[in-house]
């Protein structure tokens, strides 16, 4: 059977590449437990946890080449965007209405506009979030200016979608030569942003966040230019790596260890640079997007993965990583609510919460895969998907 034929059903996995996208997710909710802590960028602890969106750009783009880039001979773009729908948007709905059921929950200082949002616009923001509809500043219920005001995480499946969208009727025909310059040129925007070279002057109103990658979550137009920028690079270089199939590293012994070593330090060093040199920081964003993440792509997918536990490990990983990144963030939202009501509380009882809010955030996604993900996905693939593309 040749690789035209297989069933996508039947490839074997990059066992590895998921069991990293699991070690990222669970340190994105570390670091957005920390950051209720945090007064800004330069001192929230695992200060680089944000660059977790930009890995996990770059796997998305692999996964989705090697996915269905020899299947366009027998797919259209509507199948294609029928299957990213029941792959993707199942747990989207889920983590919103969990937004909702917490969001009364998470009237913290900063959000007052919680107490002030009646029932039927928290069901209308309910529904468009659902249906992934971005809301605009004018429609923000929390005070955030976030697309989901019930799920700020959702903001990076949005740009998901737009690159699946983008590949689907572009990127997909381009030949590796194309490919090669499209991912060439769109380093420039991971520079500016990183840089803060600001050449739109779109960048201007980010004080807060100079010389980082943050942003992209919400829809005025900084916001939508940070998403860019923080998009086509990585997913395109993803895509890219794994086009260029020659390009591996193969780290014969250790190779799930020392992915996630390098992967876990990209995402927890410090602010670098200081006050004097803040730029240095920017470098490091840069670095890690252009170089260190590809890399650590190519050893993942050009690795073995030795050892029946490990494996089962890296599985358990990739299997909650998606859910656990889109059902958290409610949970940090009523973080944020109890630490700022209790903040007079011994530290171990704030560990305690916070321990508490990852240990049950793990559990959400076990549960969320097991009992609503996977039932609902194998139906809706019975009932929208040909036998024959299965």
């Amino acid at each position: 059977m040749t690789s035209e034929t297989i069933p996508l059903s039947s490839k074997p996995r990059f066992e590895i590449l998921d069991g990293l996208r699991g070690v990222a997710a669970m340190i994105v909710v570390a670091f957005h437990l920390f950051e209720t802590y945090s007064s800004g960028p330069s001192d929230q602890i695992l200060n680089h946890g944000y660059l977790a969106v930009d890995f996990f750009f770059v796997l998305s783009g692999f996964v989705i080449g090697y996915a269905y880039d020899d299947r366009w001979n027998r797919m259209t773009s509507w199948d294609f965007f029928k299957r990213r729908l029941i792959r993707l948007q199942p747990m989207v709905i889920l983590g919103t209405l969990i937004g909702a059921f917490w969001f009364y929950f998470s009237a913290a200082p900063g959000f007052e506009l919680v107490m002030q949002t009646p029932w039927w616009k928290l069901l209308l923001i309910m529904i468009l979030g659902c249906i992934m509809f971005p809301t605009p500043p004018s429609m923000d219920i929390r005070g955030w200016q976030e697309i989901n005001s019930l799920n700020g995480a959702q903001w990076s499946l949005l740009w998901e979608y737009i690159a699946n969208i983008f590949y689907a009727l572009f990127v997909r025909r381009f030949s590796i030569a194309v490919l090669i310059v499209f991912v060439f040129l769109s380093a420039f925007l991971t520079i500016d942003l990183s840089m803060n070279l600001d050449v739109t002057g779109l960048l201007a109103v980010r004080d807060y966040a100079k010389y980082t990658v943050i942003g992209g979550f919400g829809l005025t137009p900084d916001q939508i230019y940070i998403g860019i920028c923080r998009l086509l690079y990585p997913f395109f270089m993803g895509l890219l790596l794994y086009r260029l199939s020659k390009f591996r590293i193969n780290l014969k012994r250790g190779a799930m260890i020392w992915c996630s070593l390098a992967v876990v330090a990209t995402l927890v060093t410090p602010h670098v640079g200081g006050e004097s040199h803040p730029w240095v920081n920017g470098l490091y964003c840069a670095v890690v997007i252009l170089l260190v993440y590809p890399a650590i792509v190519v050893a993942g997918a050009g690795s073995p993965l030795k050892g029946r536990k490990t494996t089962a490990f890296c599985k358990f990983l990739g299997m909650i990583s998606y859910p656990l990144y889109i059902t958290h963030y409610p949970m940090i939202y009523v973080q944020m609510n109890w630490a700022a009501q209790h903040a007079d509380a011994p530290l171990g009882t704030h560990i305690w919460v916070a321990v508490s809010i990852f240990v049950a955030s793990i559990a959400v996604a076990y549960a969320s895969v097991k009992v609503y993900d996977l039932p609902v996905r194998a139906w809706l693939s019975k009932r929208f998907l040909q036998t024959n593309q299965k």
